[in-house]
């Protein structure tokens, strides 16, 4: 039985996923900050519990320091818009301390403990792919991730341990149920769920999914930047209407 370690794991993509792996017969470390949602995990059967907080390094360590594990994905995050006439920096730290130093975090604690063939499956977002309006925080969180992702998949090539990045669209979670704007072919979280763990047992480098939303925006991404740029306009002008 192959074992899969999951951070944000107490609600949205990663509590589905862990529910889902679980099912299908991996056993699931489910990792969170929410004891009473982790509580509820630990009563499915194949899925047991870590609390601890990504984006504190020192309980990051002591938390997965000794876990082993065949897959882990790195999945907490958080999302925040900004508002260009109320800018506030520390927004932006709020935004990237979960989504990139939280998974800088987690390598820290398991890299030492990484063999061969084991995957890191670290989730960004298509939102690295367009200068979406209001994103500069998110989107420049998630762009940050996958860099360091790809680099980090060259260097440990040579050790046999896999990399590989999940960028997704749309997913009805409890963050994207605070959004105030229409989200194209958005879909459930039980449908990313088994879109990650389908490809978690392939080799595929990169995963984009909903595939067509997916393909839509990779085109997007090698127009010209003043193309991207009056598409991004475009697209901000319809929010608003």
């Amino acid at each position: 039985m192959k074992t899969l370690l999951v951070t944000g794991a107490t609600s949205g993509i990663g509590k589905a996923l862990a529910i889902h792996a679980a099912a299908e017969g991996f056993d699931v470390i489910a990792c969170g900050r929410n004891q009473v949602a982790l509580e509820e995990l630990a009563s499915y059967e194949g899925i047991r519990t870590l609390q601890f907080d990504v984006t504190q390094s020192a309980s990051t360590q002591a938390a997965l320091n000794k876990v082993k594990a065949d897959v882990f994905v790195l999945n907490a995050g958080t999302c925040e818009y900004v508002d260009v006439d109320k800018f506030e920096p520390e927004m932006f730290r709020r935004v990237f301390e979960p989504n990139f130093f939280g998974v800088v975090n987690c390598v820290d604690a398991i890299l030492p403990n990484l063999v061969r063939d084991n995957k890191l499956v670290i989730v960004d977002s298509m939102a690295r792919l367009l200068p979406f309006t209001r994103a500069q925080a998110y989107g420049a969180s998630k762009a940050a991730l996958y860099y360091f992702s790809k680099s980090l998949e060259v260097d440990l090539h040579d050790k046999g341990i896999k990399v590989q990045t999940v960028s997704p669209g749309f997913v009805e979670t409890p963050l994207t149920d605070k959004n105030d704007f229409d989200m194209p072919m958005k879909i459930s979280v039980e449908e990313a769920a088994n879109t990650i763990l389908a490809n978690i047992q392939k080799d595929k480098s990169t995963v984009y999914f909903p595939r067509v939303f997916g393909w839509i925006l990779r085109v997007m991404n090698q127009f010209p930047a003043g193309i991207q740029k009056r598409l991004s306009l475009l697209m901000r002008e319809t929010e608003k209407a």
